[in-house]
């Protein structure tokens, strides 16, 4: 079976499907990946062939905005529905799916494998006329189908593609996800998703760090990071509105990390914080708090007591799958409405303020509440409970057959 895999966005967005891709060709099938130029080390060494041919999307976004051909909400906000639907699905997509029809008609694929996010690959299978299912995306749970189907009918006119009536059409041979469907993070339009158990680490050859026997033993370890998309999206679309002159609020990146710092030493624990290159004031530090450039984040939740997110897809699954509970503190996108539903769920707290004492005293009051940490631990029984991922590969074959 040929499987063309189609992938935009950031980092996050690419480790999602690197799962999916590696059980392929595991699994004897060819897999080809189109993604942009910056993701093609995500599949190093892995099997599959890698095309990166997509254009950056922040760029391309930013260019809409001040041409006027996306609308920059009257407040603007790093959450507004419309603007990350517009980035999206927005006329730009057509440029994708221009780059995108050629390679997918030369390679002939039986099924396409499409980031939750890229609506391209949705357009190029319609037009070929094969099935496409999207992987596991925090952004593309995001989307109301409703509100995002007159978009892709605007991108389907001008690619000269039928119009879909049903707004679960983006869903029409199903979606993946690694939760368990109580714990959906999708919109009520989205169908039950074919759920997998996620692996334990997607890196291979991943270990524990050596500075984890240093840290002080006796207090509960407390994880922090602000994902793989703050320092690429975010910080790319901010540079963008510079160079540009969009009017859009100056934001300063130090600021939230800066904030967990502070925050962390403010508490009676082990903390260990990911900075993934980005700015932070290491003198605030204290004496409990480590900050690192990175950490393998899935083995060290296995260890943690709590984990301070940003509300990323990908970190709130991994920390459901280590039974452990988040304070969350979205940056941007998708987050807050994550945040609100790990709330719902009972599975941490959402923090919308900045100050670094609103988030000590979140942590402090999750680091002290059985229910929550009794509330992960039964997640996280049935997050292990899925399936394992050769349910993916199987829904794929009987979808290519």
């Amino acid at each position: 079976m040929k499987v063309l895999c189609s992938i935009t966005g950031s980092t996050s967005h690419a480790r999602a499907s690197l799962p999916l891709v590696r059980a392929l060709t595991g699994a004897g099938h060819d897999v080809l990946v189109v993604t942009a130029p910056t993701l093609v080390p995500v599949f190093d060494g892995e099997s599959a062939q890698v095309k990166g041919v997509f254009t950056d999307i922040t760029e391309q976004g930013m260019r809409l905005l001040l041409e006027g051909k996306l609308p920059i909400p009257a407040e603007f906000s790093r959450f507004a529905h419309d603007l990350w639907a517009g980035l999206g699905c927005g006329p730009q997509l057509n440029d994708a799916y221009e780059l995108l029809l050629p390679i997918a008609r030369d390679f002939r694929p039986d099924v396409i494998l499409r980031d939750g996010y890229e609506f391209a690959a949705l357009l190029a299978a319609e037009a070929l006329g094969v099935p496409q299912v999207p992987a596991p995306s925090g952004s593309g749970q995001f989307l109301d189908p409703e509100l995002i189907l007159p978009m892709l009918n605007d991108r389907r006119q001008e690619a000269g593609l039928p119009p879909a009536d049903d707004p679960a059409s983006v869903y029409r041979y199903g979606r993946f996800d690694c939760m368990p469907v109580k714990y959906s993070f999708a919109r009520p339009a989205a169908p039950d998703a074919v759920s997998y158990e996620q692996p334990r680490t997607v890196t291979r050859g991943e270990s524990l760090p050596d500075w984890l026997g240093e840290l002080p033993a006796g207090r509960p370890l407390v994880l922090a990071s602000l994902g793989t998309g703050l320092p690429g999206t975010v910080l790319g679309f901010l540079a963008k509105a510079r160079e540009f002159g969009a009017p859009i609020p100056v934001y300063d990146p130090a600021e939230p990390l800066n904030a967990v710092v502070q925050a962390l030493s403010a508490l009676d624990c082990s903390a260990v914080v990911s900075t993934l290159g980005m700015p932070v004031d290491r003198s605030l530090a204290g004496d409990n708090v480590l900050v690192v450039d990175r950490f393998p984040q899935q083995l060290l939740l296995e260890r943690s007591a709590l984990f301070l997110s940003h509300g990323g897809y990908n970190s709130i699954r991994e920390s459901v799958r280590a039974g452990v509970p988040m304070v969350v503190r979205p940056m941007f996108a998708d987050q807050r409405y994550n945040a609100e539903r790990v709330q719902d769920l009972g599975l941490g707290t959402h923090v919308s303020e900045r100050a670094p004492e609103a988030l000590t005293d979140a942590c402090r009051r999750l680091l002290d509440a059985p229910t929550v940490t009794a509330a992960a631990h039964r997640a996280r029984e049935e997050m292990l409970a899925l399936p394992g991922i050769e349910a993916a590969v199987s829904h794929l074959e009987r979808l290519g057959a």
